[in-house]
């Protein structure tokens, strides 16, 4: 082969493969921060890695001419610990992208990081509305829902049925917080008031104290604003004390089905709340979730399970629309590209992050209404992500008052 012939070969070949050229690595890789031994561990935890490699197969296992690997860490919902894998994935690990990032600590920490490192987080488990508000990030997306958005759509219509007092059982930490004050300013801006709250650590095995406190305020509804197996160990214990038998409401701020399935419909049912998913809501969240059980011991998957496979799909699609891994410049095809799948219809993302989807209002059926497994929730009404979540403006996202 002469010298003519070998440029000629040696430029084709780079041609034909313009798309690995621009993957660091030679790989897209995804990484699921998650709590897998923790409170939230059946909310997310293996279920989200699960979903995450299904979002993988599903696409092919390559994304523009290479391959797609998923990694996973438990974060142990300290953010220091989470932000040092955070490091080491984006750092010597390869990682382009992370995902999942239950626990809103972990979660601001990982968005600034990620900020950093011109990386796109795609938070998908984490309440507080700060991501996509005051700690807004051009690389951030907030997917599932929010503290704003469940305390608005759950809230609402108790107090419009006169429930108007309200003490709130609060997770101490920075999600726990956001979401009382959330709740807190939907009561009062629909004439209700708040007569105090109690603060409970972060896997709170006893609850006792906490819920004296709420049965002397004499509220007609307590508020609890935890979750995971806070939430199941407070309503469990608040059942207990006779709270509901002595005519008080009990109103969780976050449910996500593992934790029904947990308390049984004998301890959960009537139980009002909003989500952003149910597995049975119609025939293709239906279909997505028997792959999901077949692959997952039977169990139906939660609301931010199916939210990884969502986020991940959808950063896929940006990768290969534009042939790089590149924080910003997917971050922004992400943005432009509408979302419709199972999971979200006809849903967008906003400047700030913030994706607009519908949430549901939803209650747990009574055991008698249930006619087969995971059978738990009924469907009481569908609220557009316009009136859902908080407005960009009131947001204050220092991305929309930079340009």
């Amino acid at each position: 082969m002469n010298l003519r012939s070998i440029v000629l070969a040696v430029s084709a070949a780079l041609a034909a493969t313009p798309a690995a050229a621009e993957i660091s690595g030679g790989v897209v890789k995804i990484g699921v921060l998650t709590d897998m031994s923790g409170p939230y561990a059946d909310n997310v935890g293996a279920g989200a890695v699960l979903a995450a490699k299904m979002a993988v197969e599903d696409f092919g296992g390559k994304v523009a001419g290479v391959p797609i690997e998923v990694v996973s860490a438990d974060h142990q919902n300290k953010a220091d610990i989470g932000l040092g894998i955070a490091r080491r994935w984006y750092d010597t690990e390869g990682v382009d992208t992370i995902t999942e990032v239950v626990s809103s600590a972990v979660a601001l920490a990982v968005q600034q990081l990620s900020r950093d490192k011109n990386k796109v987080l795609l938070a998908t488990g984490p309440g507080t509305p700060d991501l996509t508000g005051k700690a807004c990030s051009p690389v951030g997306v907030h997917w599932a829902y929010d503290n704003y958005a469940l305390a608005n759509v759950a809230t609402s219509p108790l107090v419009h049925r006169g429930l108007k007092s309200w003490y709130f059982l609060t997770a101490d930490y920075s999600f726990g917080h956001a979401l009382e004050a959330e709740a807190t300013k939907v009561v009062v801006a629909n004439g209700g008031q708040v007569l105090g709250s109690a603060r409970a650590p972060l896997n709170t095995s006893d609850f006792s104290s906490y819920l004296l406190q709420a049965q002397a305020s004499k509220a007609q509804v307590v508020g609890l604003a935890n979750a995971g197996a806070d939430m199941m160990n407070s309503l469990k214990q608040a059942n207990e004390f006779g709270l509901t038998d002595g005519g008080q409401n009990i109103a969780a701020l976050l449910v996500n089905l593992p934790d029904i399935h947990a308390l049984g419909l004998n301890s959960a049912k009537g139980l009002i709340f909003a989500d952003s998913f149910y597995w049975d809501l119609n025939d293709k969240t239906r279909a997505w979730s028997k792959r999901f059980m077949e692959r997952f011991n039977g169990k139906a998957p939660g609301s931010l399970q199916a939210a990884v496979y969502g986020a991940v799909t959808h950063y896929l699609k940006a990768v290969e629309a534009t042939k790089g891994d590149e924080g910003t410049v997917v971050a922004q095809q992400m943005r432009k590209t509408p979302i419709n799948d199972f999971y979200t219809v006809n849903g967008s993302i906003r400047e700030d992050g913030r994706v607009l989807r519908d949430i549901y209002l939803l209650q747990v059926k009574q055991p008698s209404e249930s006619k087969y497994p995971w059978d738990y929730y009924k469907l009481l009404a569908t609220v557009s992500g316009d009136k859902a979540f908080r407005s960009a403006k009131d947001g204050n996202c220092p991305l929309l008052t930079e340009k």
